[in-house]
């Protein structure tokens, strides 16, 4: 797309040297990706940033190289993802403060920086995950539904309010049969538990979060394994829930003990239950919309975090099936 093609532009100055460069990224890799996600074009002379592209474009893009460069100045780093995070933000909402955004999260001990939500809806999950016992949040795959509840049950044990954590979710397969699989039982369930696992490590490094699966502290296990437990003191998440049954989802429901909280994550759109059987998930938004205690969260494209491609796909997607 050449320059003389396009409608708008807008000259955007920064005085400030060492915060203009962080905002730029090394060999303005930020501002290529600026490019790439919002369809402008960046013409960069000395610490002025020229903009050319459709109005709607150039506003996005302006109000996002303001604001990042702003939370530059103030020492935050600015990486391409951040270019991709801030832009799903501001589509979403183009009044939206990035600061206000970006500056929460959640601190864990031993974690150099804290867990940042990256959208409003995510800003909001997190206080939903600090203030009620019963969280359900739902939304497409990349959003942060599970990394959030991992980041918030693992702030929450350390800081001794409660005293364990159990993740779980049901072992449903999607194209293959556990009876196939090598093993015995534990050996069987564990590849639809290693999301957990990843999740768990991409937080805390590896050998920390070992010890503290082989104390007990942290258990993993199957749905399936819930059945007749009462869980006290524990943080329980329940993963990839819509693929439980009503019936599982009721059971899993019910196991909450005293002092205890739990957070419910699935994509209502991803269910590997056979044909023509409800999903647990889908009856527990219905049914828990409203009660006291229980908060739900919902995602939308705009919230996917994973690569752009990712974003991209779930919206055509959508749009074919609609």
């Amino acid at each position: 797309m050449s320059q003389n093609r396009l409608s708008i532009q807008s000259d955007l100055e920064f005085d400030d040297v060492n915060a203009f460069m962080t905002l730029c990224g090394q060999g303005d890799e930020n501002v290529r990706r600026l490019e790439e996600v919002l369809g402008v074009v960046a013409r960069i002379r000395g610490n002025i940033v020229s903009l050319y592209g459709n109005q709607d474009e150039v506003r996005v893009a302006s109000t996002l190289l303001n604001q990042l460069y702003s939370l530059a100045r103030r020492g935050t780093a600015v990486a391409p993802e951040d270019i991709d995070r801030a832009a799903a933000v501001l589509e979403a909402d183009p009044t939206a403060d990035l600061d206000d955004v970006f500056a929460s999260g959640v601190s864990i001990g031993g974690i150099t920086s804290p867990v940042r939500p990256r959208t409003p809806a995510q800003k909001a999950y997190i206080k939903a995950l600090k203030d009620h016992d019963l969280v359900i949040s739902v939304g497409p795959a990349g959003t942060g539904k599970t990394y959030l509840a991992m980041a918030t049950a693992l702030a929450a044990l350390q800081e001794r309010k409660v005293k364990s954590i159990v993740l779980t979710r049901p072992a449903v397969e999607a194209g293959e049969r556990l009876g196939f699989l090598p093993g015995d039982l534990i050996e069987k369930v564990n590849p639809y538990l290693r999301p957990l696992y990843d999740a768990l490590y991409d937080i805390m490094e590896n050998e920390r979060g070992q010890k503290l699966i082989e104390k007990g502290v942290i258990e993993i296990a199957p749905l399936a394994f819930m059945r007749g437990r009462t869980l006290s003191n524990a943080f329980i998440i329940l993963d990839e829930a819509q693929n439980c049954t009503v019936d599982q989802m009721k059971m899993f429901l019910t196991r909450l003990g005293c002092s205890s909280r739990a957070v419910v994550t699935g994509d209502l759109t991803q269910s590997d239950l056979p044909p023509g059987t409800p999903s647990g998930l889908a009856h527990a938004v219905e049914v828990l919309e409203g009660v006291p205690g229980i908060a739900i969260s919902r995602f939308t494209d705009a919230d996917v975090m994973r690569h752009p491609l990712v974003r991209r796909i779930i919206r055509a997607w959508d749009a074919k099936e609609s």
